[in-house]
């Protein structure tokens, strides 16, 4: 594929370095913008502004697929996603910060009488990192949670405590509730997939695959006994901590959030029936002790500062609090702050990376989520009508993976290797993102 991508920033660094190895990436920004990290991909460079037409036509708009507009400014991103269609069928991916563009695209796109210009996708990174904590919040001690088939299946990930009946445990003899796998294991920075003979040991990070009752079962057993999230505190009222506090009132909790400007606690009362706003710091001892934070069975830092969410999170956890979420800006920060201590570190450009991996896939082949910072990767593989009958065992991947879901119209398997997989199945696969190209490829010939 040819992609252009508009903005030379962080986000565009990530984005080149996903797909620069296998398509044609053609950077557009102003060359005082460029970071050092382009230096080292084998990509084109236009110094220039890509809401200009000269320069979407020097970058050969024409014979683009795909063009990303993702620098700092919402309204030109928007522009020269527009000004892109009009010079071409090329797909547009549009980064946007302001909840109302995201809106008003929305409104453009579906608009009949408008129907050739438009954006393909809107990006709004914090709606994405909102919805990825929610997640993660309303499962006691899950690492990561991601929701399949309407909420019927589920990948939970979890660490091994130190007391755990799991350690020096083979994976064979463990017992996992029926209609649960374990399909991925991370142990130290290295990710790999597990079989029977494996021996689990403390600090793994589990990842399991299954139906979400039977995943509540495997929880309450080996991770945490009748453990549910009643109160949680979140620090920071900005955009993302405003639309969790919404999500999570929904939920009946128990809620206070923490935020310094108290012109903005005051907006944040308007918005909140529920929630306790209290106008602080979230590194004060006094306030946090005053206001029972510490208590919170999930505290979250969620300001738009990196160093403010780890000195904050830091100090929680030293104070006791059981988990702290934060909020990460710089992707490269986050194995940082995870090896400091903290629970869980968030990046909102990991999860915006995510969507657009999903939305350059075939419509047969999709990627469903991303775990461990993208080191293992969730494929949905639709199998195609003249795809032949076949046994699990029978398959033969080229690359280690594992079916975790098949979905055969409204009926979710949780298979094993006698599962026959069928035509038109809709399989949920986990593999490494190392593999996942050649998985993918081989379901592009199977199917």
């Amino acid at each position: 594929m040819k992609i252009i991508i508009f903005g030379a920033n962080e986000v565009g660094a990530m984005i080149a370095t996903q797909f620069y190895t296998a398509n044609d990436i053609t950077v557009i920004d102003d060359e005082k913008n460029k970071i050092d990290a382009f230096n080292k991909l084998d990509i084109s460079f236009i110094d220039g502004n890509a809401s200009c037409i000269e320069i979407l036509k020097q970058a050969d708009i024409k014979k683009a697929d795909v063009f990303i507009a993702c620098t700092a400014s919402d309204e030109l991103n928007i522009v020269s996603c527009l000004t892109a269609k009009r010079l071409s069928s090329v797909c547009t991916m549009c980064f946007v910060r302001k909840e109302e563009y995201k809106e008003s695209l929305k409104i453009t796109k579906d608009a009949e009488f408008n129907a050739d210009f438009y954006v393909d996708y809107v990006i709004w990174p914090e709606e994405l990192l909102t919805q990825e904590i929610f997640r993660i919040i309303t499962v006691a001690k899950a690492l990561d949670v991601e929701n399949f088939a309407d909420g019927r299946a589920r990948l939970l990930e979890y660490k091994i405590a130190p007391n755990s009946i799991l350690v020096n445990c083979m994976v064979k003899n463990c017992e996992f509730p029926k209609d649960t796998l374990i399909v991925g294991i991370n142990r130290g920075d290295e990710l790999f997939i597990p079989n029977g003979e494996t021996v689990l040991h403390q600090d793994d990070k589990v990842i399991f695959m299954g139906l979400s009752h039977s995943l509540d079962i495997l929880a309450g057993k080996f991770f945490h006994e009748k453990e549910f999230v009643k109160n949680v505190a979140i620090i920071g009222g900005g955009n993302v901590g405003l639309k969790l506090a919404k999500s999570l009132e929904a939920l009946k909790l128990n809620l206070k959030i923490i935020e310094r400007d108290e012109e903005r606690c005051e907006y944040l009362s308007e918005q909140l029936a529920n929630a306790l706003v209290i106008h602080g710091d979230g590194t004060d001892i006094e306030l946090l002790n005053e206001e029972d934070i510490l208590s919170s069975d999930v505290v979250v830092s969620v300001t738009n500062n990196d160093e403010k969410n780890l000195l904050c999170s830091l100090l929680l956890k030293q104070l006791g609090v059981n988990r702290v979420i934060s909020r990460v800006s710089k992707d490269t920060n986050v194995h940082l702050f995870e090896k400091v201590g903290i629970d869980i570190a968030i990046s909102s450009k990991t999860a915006s990376l995510n969507e657009i991996k999903n939305n350059l896939c075939d419509k047969n082949i999709g990627i469903l989520a991303t775990v461990e910072q993208g080191k293992g990767e969730v494929l949905r593989i639709s199998l195609g009508e003249t795809f032949e009958p076949i046994k699990i065992m029978d398959l033969r991947l080229p690359a280690k993976g594992i079916v975790g879901i098949v979905q055969r119209r409204n009926r979710i398997i949780i298979p094993n290797g006698a599962t026959q997989l069928l035509k038109d199945d809709n399989l949920i696969i986990f593999t490494t993102s190392e593999n996942a190209p050649v998985i993918r490829d081989f379901f592009k010939v199977e199917g």
